[in-house]
């Protein structure tokens, strides 16, 4: 019995230590889509605050000055998304990608230098008292604080949406923009705003991946859990809740995938092999990601899952007017 929860123990705290890169990018992936803004630009924002977050450290050996600059590129880029869709009214998509493989491509050549080179990292840090509590304690409180900070944001970001009047503009401006603007919101500052909100929760995720998950720097080390985030958004319903809990279970079904590659396979079906490989427990979770967003690419399914209604429509009082 002591055994199980040893192993427990260690699946649900690797799980939520893998799953807090990809809890921020989905985060910051709500804000974004509740405004009416797709953004399929996180895995190049994550990429790039990774990256930034290592340059930084390294330079002033600072982990919170690494941090604070991942955010800053990540925001940097987010506002290139919000200019070409905001904007010039751009195709969100095409946006979107384009500055994911910016991203890859340009973190890839500038990151060279730092590939493998050992850098500053936020340390783990245990809260006293609470640090004892059985099962509790390891799972939630012996973490760096990169992990606590994003504990803290979900509550904060649900609240925010929900409950505050700033969150109400949000909710309106993603749903009918031609009506918030009636009201006299500011349809193209609150769109902005949340964008470049969105690319700096991802940017910081990305620098937690970096400078606390695995510390370091090699090239594409985000393995696409950009997309993981922006997945985990259709399948929370916009939900910071849901989205932490999606994201930690992706993270201790990462760490599942990893002790299977220990267990002996001879003997077993052929299929079962096949089913049991790392390559093929690896594919799941990205084969589950297409599979909703061509699944939420249908009109009937987005209602029918509550998404914000002006999803990636460009929005002009002019035509509003008309």
């Amino acid at each position: 019995m002591e055994e199980v929860v040893v192993f427990v123990t260690i699946i649900l705290s690797a799980g939520i230590a893998a799953g807090t890169p990809i809890l921020y990018g989905a985060l910051g992936e709500i804000f974004a889509e509740r405004s009416g803004i797709l953004n399929l630009g996180v895995e190049g924002m994550m990429l790039t605050g990774a990256l930034a977050g290592i340059v930084a450290s390294l330079a002033t050996g600072s982990v919170w000055i690494g941090a604070l600059s991942g955010m800053v590129a990540g925001g940097v880029l987010s506002l290139i998304h919000a200019f070409i869709s905001i904007t010039l009214r751009g195709d969100q998509v095409v946006s979107g990608l384009a500055l994911t493989i910016f991203g890859a491509g340009l973190t890839a050549f500038l990151g060279f230098p730092y590939v493998n080179v050992p850098a500053p990292k936020f340390a783990p840090v245990s809260i006293p008292l609470l640090e004892h509590i059985p099962l509790l304690g390891p799972v939630l409180f012996q973490h760096d604080l990169t992990v606590y900070v994003c504990f803290v944001l979900v509550p904060v970001a649900w609240f925010w949406i929900n409950k505050t009047r700033q969150g109400l503009h949000l909710r309106a401006v993603g749903e009918n923009p031609a009506a918030a603007d009636a009201l006299g919101v500011s349809v193209v500052r609150t769109r902005y705003v949340y964008t470049v909100v969105g690319g700096v929760l991802g940017g910081l995720g990305g620098a937690s991946l970096s400078l606390a998950y695995t510390p370091g720097w090699i090239e594409n080390m985000t393995a696409g859990w950009g997309w993981i985030a922006v997945g985990l958004v259709i399948f929370a319903a916009w939900d910071p809740w849901r989205a932490a809990f999606g994201a930690y279970l992706f993270g201790a079904i990462s760490r599942v995938v990893f002790d299977v590659q220990m267990l002996p396979t001879a003997g077993l079906p052929q299929l079962a092999k096949v089913l049991l490989s790392p390559e093929f427990l690896r594919m799941m979770p990205y084969a589950a990601v297409i599979l909703i967003l061509v699944s939420a690419s249908r009109e009937v399914v987005r209602r029918r899952i509550g998404a914000p209604a002006a999803l990636g429509t460009a929005y002009t009082r002019e035509e509003a007017e008309g």
